[in-house]
């Protein structure tokens, strides 16, 4: 009992390390695609090397590292908001509602003021492109607001698909079509990519690997043996 109890901990921890990276992944690059759209907007008529050298400029600053930490104050601070005390995300919109309670904006423009604060003791960077970005910061934090909430509810879109393809694989194994379970499979497998690690979701996939894939090498035959059936019968996958 000590031991299940034990290893059920150890999964748990290793699942919220597996979220939490996916999100600062995601979230990161989110955030630095919301900077670059939000910077374009403001300096529309400066040239592409001015862009370039304040962007390298703001990232040598430690413009990534204040957004990572951003982002994991933002998922802690939302986790403990909506009551999330296992540390994992069970679905998509727990995700979105954490991240949105979680002040994530509020960190980043904090992060802002710290790097526009040390690019003006620095010099390094024209004094009236530094007026226009610093007046501009609010447009800025909108364009990665923005991007964010694109980001999220794509989540939502691809957690959709995945439920709907895996309900099909299920429909046409019933129907005992291989060759459509192949595809929703193929399809399963390439939602699987883009969508933030779910202990359920995860589960529910590598049982439909295991089927899937008992039935593929058994020449695609729905007739199993004994030992496959009750291999079958253990997963609880299908009716």
């Amino acid at each position: 009992m000590e031991l299940a109890l034990e290893n059920n901990i150890q999964n748990n921890m290793e699942l919220s390390k597996e979220q939490n990276f996916f999100l600062d992944n995601m979230l990161g690059q989110t955030i630095d695609r919301g900077l670059d759209i939000g910077i374009r907007c403001l300096l529309p008529d400066y040239i592409e090397d001015t862009i370039i050298d304040l962007k390298d400029n703001i990232i040598n600053l430690g413009f990534k590292d204040g957004i990572s930490k951003s982002i994991e104050k933002a998922i802690d601070t939302g986790k403990s908001l909506i009551g999330i005390f296992s540390g994992n995300f069970e679905n998509v919109n727990q995700v979105n509602e954490a991240i949105k309670r979680g002040g994530i904006i509020d960190s980043v423009s904090e992060v802002l003021d710290n790097i526009f604060d040390k690019l003006n003791r620095s010099g390094k960077v024209n004094s009236k492109v530094m007026d226009i970005i610093q007046i501009g910061k609010d447009s800025i934090l909108n364009s990665i607001e923005n991007n964010i909430e694109s980001k999220l509810s794509n989540q939502i879109l691809i957690s959709t698909d995945l439920d709907d393809a895996i309900n099909k694989w299920k429909q046409y194994y019933n129907n005992q079509d291989f060759n459509n379970m192949d595809k929703e499979y193929s399809q399963i497998k390439s939602e699987l990519k883009d969508l933030i690690p779910l202990e359920n979701t995860l589960n529910e996939a590598r049982n439909i690997e295991i089927l899937h894939n008992l039935i593929k090498n058994n020449g695609k035959s729905f007739n199993l043996n004994e030992e496959q059936k009750d291999l079958l019968n253990k997963l609880s996958l299908v009716k």
